[in-house]
């Protein structure tokens, strides 16, 4: 048995809770590899929507495993909070999700230096959700992190006293005012929650479970484009959010990899800042935005929206191994009359390229689009992949001629009931 990854194609909210939501039942076990609480998954049913932060989107299925792998950076009290908002569905969590001894801690102060960090950047920001996450994997990369196994040893105190003792001196150098407040009491209260859940080495649960012969779903956050290496750096995450993750952030071999379902957009949008040259920074945006709801699910922030980008795409799909293309919101093009998708861009010297630039951050590149044929219907009606639009077959075509990779999978509406599949994919 091998592991599936699904993961994000462009800068992030592509739709990834939806879609593991909608596939948790052809898996026995879902698995987060990386991100923190900056994440936020959406998922809706039954009239209801509800944003997952860093709990696997396979918590909604009672019969999923759920792991929180060892690549994640956890806030114990926003993980407090994501597990009591779910006490009214009548989910046994404690019994279904197990969460890795070796997933790092954002303490009370990684928050503070997320916020000191970004407030010297100036007009340089990033775009942090000031959740803690970069300092958290700072922390851990430098070897002064507190993981999750840490909060069951008796030195536990200790431990964190130390690192907050350095913390405090490094705001203090970068003359930083701040307050702590009540933060660590609610911390520590937060810390004693997460000891009543399953703690365990979740490397051996996951190759364990592979071994039994359970299939496997590997769930990314952001997406492929924010990748720490490979994304538009330095407006980036600070995770590894490409397939290549799955394997440090599980444990999981390389050759125990099956299909990497990448999830895209039949638009683009991204939060913070960073380049973006398909953006529509116009009405035509301002519409798209509307229509998609398109507001960060953690931060509230709008996101910025443009067209549907092939050069990043074909990249995203390249860097990933990508095997199924899972297109997302097709309905919030239902009104437009003619759907522009870039296939090249024009580089400063008036050359034509097809790929990315390394310095994609200082080369201002212009998007050369071709016109496609909006199908301007309602999808409400829609049941099978068939019975989509014939313009809006034609696009999914065009898709896939220019990535060379069988789109699987159409998203028409938010709903889990809402999508339409057909090939490798169908259940």
């Amino acid at each position: 048995m091998q592991v599936d990854i699904l993961l994000g194609l462009q800068w992030g909210d592509e739709g990834k809770g939806k879609i593991v939501d909608f596939l948790a039942p052809q898996y026995n076990v879902v698995a987060r590899f990386q991100g923190g609480p900056n994440a936020g998954h959406t998922l809706e049913f039954d009239g209801q929507k509800h944003v997952l932060h860093q709990i696997p989107s396979g918590i909604f299925r009672p019969e999923t495993k759920n792991i929180i792998g060892n690549g994640l950076v956890i806030d114990p009290v926003v993980f407090q909070k994501e597990i009591e908002s779910l006490e009214g569905f009548n989910l046994n969590v404690k019994q279904n999700l197990y969460i890795s001894k070796k997933a790092h801690i954002i303490l009370p102060t990684h928050k503070i230096l997320d916020a000191a960090y970004e407030t010297l950047k100036g007009d340089k920001k990033i775009g942090s959700t000031l959740r803690g996450i970069g300092p958290a994997y700072q922390s851990k990369a430098g070897r002064q992190g507190l993981r999750i196994g840490d909060i069951l040893s008796p030195n536990f105190a200790n431990k964190y006293q130390e690192i907050l003792e350095n913390h405090k001196r490094i705001l203090h150098f970068l003359e930083y005012d701040y307050e702590i407040g009540d933060a660590e009491a609610i911390f520590f209260d937060a810390i004693a929650f997460i000891r009543q859940m399953h703690l365990t080495d979740t490397e051996y649960l996951v190759n364990d479970c592979l071994k039994n012969g359970d299939k496997i779903l590997a769930e990314g956050a952001q997406g492929s484009l924010l990748d720490v290496d490979f994304g538009s750096y330095p407006f980036v995450t600070s995770s590894s959010t490409i397939s290549a993750g799955a394997c440090t952030g599980l444990g999981i071999a390389p050759n125990k990899i099956g299909e990497v379902l990448g999830i895209c957009k039949a638009y683009a949008t991204r939060v913070g800042s960073g380049p973006f040259p398909t953006e529509q920074d116009n009405e035509v945006g301002e519409k798209l935005r509307q229509i998609g709801r398109e507001f960060g699910a953690t931060t509230g922030r709008k996101r910025r929206c443009g067209w549907l980008d092939l050069p990043a795409l074909r990249y995203a799909c390249m860097i990933n191994g990508t095997t199924q293309l899972l297109l997302m919101k097709f309905d919030v093009l239902n009104t437009f009359a003619e759907i522009p998708v870039c296939t090249h861009y024009e580089l400063p010297d008036g050359s034509i390229t097809d790929r990315i630039p390394h310095d994609y951050t200082d080369t201002q590149v212009k998007p050369i689009y071709k016109i496609m044929k909006g199908w301007q219907k309602d999808l409400s009606h829609v049941r099978t992949f068939e019975d989509l639009p014939t313009e809006l077959l034609a696009y999914i075509d065009f898709i896939e001629e220019k990535v060379g990779i069988p789109v699987t999978l159409a998203s028409i509406g938010p709903d889990r009931t809402q999508t339409v599949v057909r090939g490798a994919l169908r259940k």
